[in-house]
């Protein structure tokens, strides 16, 4: 009947849980092996990626197009420019000189130059770079009515909607005309602002002298206005020593308030994926990647068929979750970001003349290397449990082999880990064994015989204690507490038994603590 009614309700009949030590040490061996496989493969496929010549080319260009002095004034660089004629300064000396390397240290060619720039001789700026102003409307905001007489005019703070789209000024070249923002391309986060793409745009010619002449021509002509709310200077160049590119932006935001703030990115990226031998075992670590995400994808989802909504009430397998959903986003950039650099690439590097906007590229390869550093945040934090919950965790997965149902806590889980230390820090005592809980209880019953209690209140007592465990253990179960338990015909013997000895003890002491107040009632007061 119990078998039946169990049918009925679609599961299977527990089976006897009795694995051995061996079995929980070769689990737990078993799971640490091959999540220490994955992790070494994860640790390699992520800093198999950074190249220390990254950190060295940010810091030559940084210090090149940030700390550089405009001439004759010492204390105007980029970050310290606070004013538009400070902006100008920049623009017509550090930014002009460390673009345009067309001559060795000596004043003669070293090498044919191919109509491009070589910054400090090894790094080739690809295409030309590009200027971006972002200004907003007249009267975007209010001036309070007593002070209308003092200023009529009014420029809030950049957004989408106060953004100026009229051309202005000479309206002649591409740099007096809007040019509609691109969809596709990524906004930037400014420090008092978000700003989108498009703008108010010209790019740099690939003659010195031209370009500073461009320079004089628009601060003469106001092309910085009190509409102006930022300014960007992008451009890109490549290294073939180290083969990495190095996209850089330089941002100068105009706010509100008046002043100028800057600030800047420089990226150095591995745009050319597989070119040497290294990154052909990068590239082996990629594909290994994909297979353990396959096989642990399969693995959850056993567990989920099998155990259905209570896989969901365990913190360790939302952890388990977590961990693939940040893996699938790891493949996910991968494979986006490889797509576009062989997509836009060979364009970028064909057109000489114009800007080549490697900053999306960049902006992409970014996120990637992001997310693929939560993901091994997590992964470590999943090996630091397995580490040291080990015990627990070997029961779990022995649970899993067998088909048992992993309703266990992280609490529990933790308590125990937590007990263990101490243990083994001499700052709690250690729980007693099996053995010794034995010996106790022989020494309690020789104790009881020893105070005159007869050998069948004793066997009565020992009796009495087997059933109570065994009865706990099956229907006080903290791990099964949950399912519901049939009860067979010895086992309502045993309980009724179980009751009616509880009911002799009851009435035992009730009679003994009688005598006792009758004893106390006769004393004197």
């Amino acid at each position: 009947m119990a078998e039946a009614s169990r049918w009925h309700r679609g599961g299977t009949p527990k089976p006897n849980l009795h694995y051995s030590k061996e079995v929980e040490i070769r689990t737990t061996l078993q799971e640490l092996a091959l999540y220490f496989i994955f992790l070494i493969n994860l640790c390699i496929l992520t800093f198999g990626m950074v190249n220390p010549h990254m950190y060295y080319l940010n810091k030559v260009m940084s210090s090149l197009f940030l700390d550089t002095s405009a001439p004759g004034d010492e204390r105007t660089n980029f970050k310290s420019i606070r004013s538009i004629t400070d902006f100008w300064k920049f623009m017509e000396g550090p930014l002009l000189e460390g673009l345009y390397w067309d001559a060795w240290y000596t004043n003669k060619t070293l090498y044919d130059l191919k109509n491009s720039s070589r910054i400090y001789y090894e790094n080739i700026l690809l295409g030309v770079p590009r200027v971006r102003q972002l200004k907003v409307r007249n009267n975007t905001c209010k001036v309070y009515s007593s002070l209308q007489s003092l200023m009529d005019e009014c420029y809030d703070r950049y957004t989408s909607k106060n953004e100026d789209l009229a051309d202005f000024g000479l309206q002649v070249e591409t740099e007096w005309k809007y040019t509609p923002p691109d969809s596709t391309s990524p906004w930037h986060w400014g420090f008092v602002g978000v700003y989108r793409n498009g703008g108010f745009i010209f790019t740099l010619s690939k003659s010195k002298s031209e370009t500073k002449n461009k320079f004089i021509d628009l601060q003469l002509n106001s092309w910085i206005t009190r509409g102006t709310r930022v300014i960007f200077i992008d451009f890109s160049l490549y290294n073939a020593n180290v083969n990495l590119f190095c996209i850089i932006r330089l941002v100068a935001e105009f706010p509100a308030t008046g002043g100028i703030i800057t600030s800047w990115q420089f990226y150095s990226v591995k745009l050319l994926r597989y070119v040497s031998y290294y990154d052909y075992i990068i590239a082996s670590c990629e594909i290994t990647f994909c297979i353990f995400l396959i096989v642990f994808t399969t693995q959850e989802g056993q567990k989920i068929r099998e155990f259905k909504s209570a896989y969901f009430k365990s913190v360790w397998n939302w952890l388990e979750l977590l961990l693939l959903v940040l893996c699938f986003l790891t493949v996910s950039f991968n494979i986006y970001c490889n797509v576009q650099i062989f997509l836009l690439l060979g364009d970028l590097l064909k057109n000489t003349d114009q800007y080549s906007d490697f900053y999306f590229l960049a902006y992409w390869h970014t996120y990637y290397n992001n997310i693929i550093a939560v993901t091994i945040f997590f992964a470590w934090i999943k090996n630091m449990f397995l580490a040291i919950i080990n015990d627990t965790y070997s029961e779990v997965k022995a649970d899993y082999s067998i088909g048992r149902r992993p309703d266990f806590e992280l609490g529990k889980m933790i308590k125990k880990s937590y007990n263990n230390a101490l243990e083994k820090l001499r700052l709690k005592k250690p729980e007693e064994d099996e053995d010794k809980k034995n010996e106790k209880s022989g020494d309690l019953v020789e104790r009881a015989r020893r105070e005159g209690f007869d050998e069948n209140e004793i066997q009565s007592a020992k009796q009495m204690k087997k059933w109570k465990e065994r009865l706990e253990k099956k229907y006080y179960s903290a791990e099964i507490q949950d399912d519901y338990q049939p009860v067979t015909q010895q086992e309502f013997r045993e309980l009724f038994l179980y009751a009616v000895e509880l009911e002799k003890e009851l009435h035992y002491v009730s009679l003994k603590l009688n005598r006792v107040m009758r004893k106390i009632s006769t004393l004197p007061a």
